[in-house]
């Protein structure tokens, strides 16, 4: 088992430890798609789920390429993973829903986002960093929800529609 671990936490990228980090980005981004299923958004299990999955496989291409080209001179390895959150962005984007003056799944979109950072961190090999971001993220989706509710944070706003027959000129 200790030979194990320090195989899925050395800093070099192997078969073994790239497995690992892919499971272990599936099961995280699964807690968060779960609970985001369970409050009835089209976002759930398997989105999040693939999100984190491919956030972990971009960054481990990241270190992927920086490990294999020791030396190379030009270019930046580091792009592959910093372009994933700009992906991210139009995944989120499609998440968001108007509909008669509200807007809805800024939550989920932003659940997309953060998923995908923590399957990066995955694939990293921070795993402890991973694991209390999707702790923390839980906190955030089901405790400061109820605590929300409870003290109708947001609620202030409302809609009035006022018919007008004329308008006076003065």
């Amino acid at each position: 088992m200790e030979h194990f671990w320090h195989i899925v936490t050395s800093v070099e990228l192997t078969t073994t430890s790239a497995i690992f980090r892919i499971t272990v980005s599936l099961l995280l981004g699964s807690v968060i798609g779960i609970e985001r299923k369970r409050k009835g958004q089209m976002a759930g299990l398997r989105t999040f789920s693939l999100i984190s999955m491919g956030a972990c496989i971009a960054m481990m291409l990241s270190i992927y390429v920086c490990q294999e080209t020791v030396g190379l001179l030009r270019g930046d390895p580091s792009r592959i993973a910093a372009q994933v959150l700009s992906g991210i962005g139009f995944l989120g984007a499609g998440t968001i829903i108007q509909m008669k003056g509200s807007v809805r799944g800024l939550t989920t979109a932003a659940g997309i986002w953060i998923i995908a950072t923590i399957g990066m961190a995955v694939g990293c090999g921070l795993y402890l960093i991973a694991f209390v971001a999707t702790m923390l993220v839980l906190v955030v989706l089901t405790i400061l929800e109820q605590l929300e509710h409870r003290v109708n944070v947001g609620n202030e706003a409302r809609t009035i529609r006022l018919k007008v027959r004329g308008i006076v000129k003065t």
